[in-house]
């Protein structure tokens, strides 16, 4: 009798966390991280900084009609600038650390071993990481522009709660903070799709600073392709060609031809660093 219970009881058998318990895993182990905390303190610095010194300049740029000299007297421009002119090299390079850390930290740390052995499933594993590298993507962006709001509207001053577009007009509070909002949203596409690069990478070495130094140099290589006018249809195909796009948000009215460009090409990039990233995962070893 016993003997006939025992062979009808199922056998345990390993089960897979579920996802949303593994992201918030995944949560806390990027917010723990100190480089994560130091990083966002100083993403909140920029903007702060960028006010002292528009405003001790005392307008001096008044003649010129650049973003810089756009934020005096005028607040609400602040977290577009900051966003545009970090994303020519900080937010990137930030986001490279992140998933530097994910994948190559964790094979160079010995833990990635049993993160693959593990009951979770390799996709499970991917989704988690990059999951990660977008958290710190969303935060340090958030950071930009919040704070960049905040000291634009107290330390540089709004125009009467306005926003004075580069076109010349004016547009309420509202729809200003919905610009900056708009920013935001483009930004992170724009980071996801370096995320997505970078975690490739990530996936097919040991060694975190491989990581950060390939970005780093596709930068400049972009860079440097578009700078060369015999170069330019390789334009399309530029991740970097379209970021000063986040600057439209300040025109009126505003025009979405080169936001949309540049969300589409950032796509075109995370499609084919997921892809790389899943193809490689599913076949490493443990």
């Amino acid at each position: 009798m016993t003997g006939a219970v025992l062979t009808t009881l199922p056998v345990d058998a390993p089960r897979s966390a579920p996802l949303g318990r593994l992201l918030g895993a995944e949560l806390r182990w990027v917010l723990r991280r100190p480089r994560t905390l130091v990083m966002l303190a100083i993403f909140a610095l920029v903007p702060v900084l960028i006010a002292i010194g528009v405003t001790v300049a005392d307008r001096n740029t008044g003649g010129d009609d650049g973003l810089i000299s756009a934020v005096a007297g005028n607040g609400l421009v602040l977290p577009v600038v900051a966003m545009t002119l970090t994303l020519a090299l900080l937010l990137p390079l930030a986001v490279a650390m992140a998933a530097a850390d994910a994948i190559a930290g964790e094979a160079a740390q010995g833990t990635l071993r049993g993160l693959l052995i593990a009951p979770v499933g390799r996709l499970r594993l991917v989704t988690m990481k990059a999951f990660g590298v977008l958290v710190v993507a969303t935060l340090a962006t958030l950071a930009l522009a919040v704070v960049g709001v905040v000291a634009g509207l107290v330390v540089v001053g709004g125009a009467d709660g306005q926003l004075v577009t580069l076109s010349g007009t004016t547009v309420g509070i509202g729809e200003a903070l919905a610009r900056v909002a708009l920013v935001v949203v483009w930004t992170v596409v724009q980071l996801a799709a370096v995320g997505a690069i970078a975690l490739a990478i990530s996936s097919y070495t040991e060694h975190p600073l491989v990581v950060m130094a390939s970005v780093l140099g596709g930068l400049i290589v972009f860079g440097v392709l578009s700078a060369i006018p015999a170069l330019d249809w390789l334009q399309p195909y530029l991740l970097t060609s379209g970021w000063r796009a986040g600057a439209d948000a300040l025109r009126d009215p505003l025009p979405f031809g080169d936001l949309v460009r540049s969300s589409l090409r950032a796509l075109c990039y995370i499609a084919i660093g997921a892809g790389l990233t899943v193809h490689r995962m599913l076949r490493r070893d443990a």
